[in-house]
């Protein structure tokens, strides 16, 4: 190149001179290994790339996760490519790789909560400590899981109310999951007036237990005095239940409880208030 800058100064432009010069051929060889280098990076890339893909397909990973993890590995394995282009042709490539470091750097530290959340989605998606459709309390929030994201993971409450979560905070935290067994105990108590019968009381929530058809072996249910408190004597009871009738022989049980200690003259204590007036 020097050898065509000085023909070109003085006038005499000889093309055969500089194709026959040394430092052309070095550069036109360093041109055609850099584009052979290229085709067969890219290439071996596409292939890497398809097999990886594969492989996460066959273990069942998160369609979620699988796209952004192809595409910041195909993206990675491209700019190491062209690095090793542009060493091929002689350039310095130490001074660009301190400058891509150097800029990494300030973006991670300007996203270091959004990376936080990306790093937890990660684990979530690879993990699974609930799917789209469970129900969790985590972060202070129970809702039914609507969608996982990369960031955030998004509940439906009861309410119908959409409750977005981060993940940073969520992988790090503790999560209850409230459906992810297939069956629940349904842990209820139950009062009753010191002046009534224990036995009899018991007897009347046993069956209420055997007439609740969603229970599993309700004759395996214990219904044990738990606690003698203020106002009452209270009896525990956690019948076994499919996950779904959850609240159905929650509700089920209370109603007919209540039905069944009206029936036998049995009392519920309820707090009362007296109020005495006196004249001034």
């Amino acid at each position: 190149m020097e050898n065509a800058i000085l023909f070109l100064a003085d006038g005499d432009f000889d093309l055969s001179k500089i194709i026959e010069g040394k430092t052309f051929w070095d550069f036109l060889s360093a041109v055609g290994l850099s584009i052979l280098v290229w085709f067969i990076g890219s290439f071996a890339i596409n292939r890497a790339v398809k097999l990886l893909n594969t492989v996460m397909e066959k273990r069942n990973m998160d369609r979620s996760l699988r796209p952004f993890l192809i595409s910041l590995i195909n993206a990675s394995l491209k700019i190491m490519l062209l690095l090793a282009v542009a060493s091929t042709l002689g350039m310095e490539v130490t001074s660009f790789v301190a400058i891509l470091s150097a800029a990494a750097f300030a973006v991670g530290l300007a996203l270091q909560g959004g990376l936080s959340n990306f790093a937890g989605g990660v684990m979530i998606l690879m993990f699974k400590p609930f799917k789209v459709g469970d129900v969790i309390m985590a972060q202070g929030f129970v809702g039914a899981v609507h969608e996982i994201q990369i960031f955030n993971t998004i509940l439906l409450n009861l309410e119908n109310e959409t409750i977005i979560i981060p993940n940073g905070p969520l992988s790090n935290g503790p999560i209850r999951n409230l459906t992810m067994q297939d069956t629940r105990r349904v842990t209820m108590k139950l009062g009753i007036g010191y002046s009534d019968d224990i036995d009899k009381a018991r007897a009347a929530i046993e069956k209420v237990l055997q007439s609740c058809p969603e229970i599993i072996e309700p004759e395996n249910t214990k219904v044990a005095v738990n606690e003698l408190a203020d106002s009452s004597v209270n009896f525990v009871l956690r019948p076994l239940v499919k996950t779904p009738d959850y609240w159905k022989v929650h509700a089920y049980v209370h109603e007919h409880v209540k039905k069944e200690f009206d029936a036998q003259g049995i009392g519920i204590p309820f707090q009362t208030l007296d109020v005495n007036i006196t004249k001034g």
